[in-house]
């Protein structure tokens, strides 16, 4: 059973920029409790806060998993993974290591594309998220309005994307082939937002 201090790192880990009072719902703790474990996770540095406006009046604060925090999260090898890449983009042309991450995620969605046939949709969309929370990922999906939206939270390729972005290849494309429609990534973390987002416009998507 999950303790409360990981109930949290949880609860921010899916929904990164909550307040003391969302925590506290979230949990099912008292506000006053919320903000003590706040305080012993911040001391560890596990987990950050920031100022938000919101409507009229004082900024409020909300609190997300910082970076040491996110590590926390499935084991992910980045000085491995960071040096590897560095010694191919030594050695191999940037076009060739684009290349391989694209081909990599398609081979892989390949048997997903069989799995998923006769699927609908919303089936689909349920695979894509089971997908990518196997690889690290705190994923959601919502229709809003024409597009579908996928949602991922706590990007496990954090730190190796920031010196090697190429590696987000990977779950659009695995995402793109799965639901058999490019999808649009509307927003990353990699350029200062909160989340990754990918657009699928509802009429274009294919059984």
């Amino acid at each position: 059973m999950k303790s409360t201090r990981e109930k949290i790192l949880q609860t921010l880990l899916d929904n990164p920029h909550s307040t003391i009072n969302e925590l506290a719902l979230a949990v099912n703790i008292n506000s006053i409790s919320v903000r003590h474990h706040l305080s012993s996770l911040q001391a560890e540095g596990l987990v950050q806060d920031e100022e938000e406006r919101h409507g009229v009046g004082r900024p409020r604060l909300v609190y997300s998993v910082s970076q040491k925090g996110l590590e926390r999260f499935p084991t992910r090898y980045f000085e491995l993974t960071t040096r590897l890449l560095d010694q191919m983009k030594e050695t191999l042309p940037a076009g060739v290591i684009n290349r391989f991450f694209t081909d990599m995620a398609e081979n892989l969605a390949a048997d997903y594309q069989e799995k998923t046939s006769g699927f609908s949709v919303e089936q689909k969309l349920d695979f894509v998220k089971n997908l990518l929370q196997k690889q690290g990922f705190s994923v959601g999906w919502e229709q809003k309005g024409s597009n579908y939206l996928i949602y991922e939270n706590g990007c496990p390729y954090f730190q190796v994307g920031q010196s090697h972005p190429e590696v987000c290849s990977v779950d659009h494309t695995l995402i793109s082939k799965v639901m058999n429609i490019p999808a649009e990534k509307i927003s990353c973390v990699l350029h200062g937002d909160s989340n990754c987002v990918y657009s699928i416009p509802v009429e274009t998507i294919k059984g």
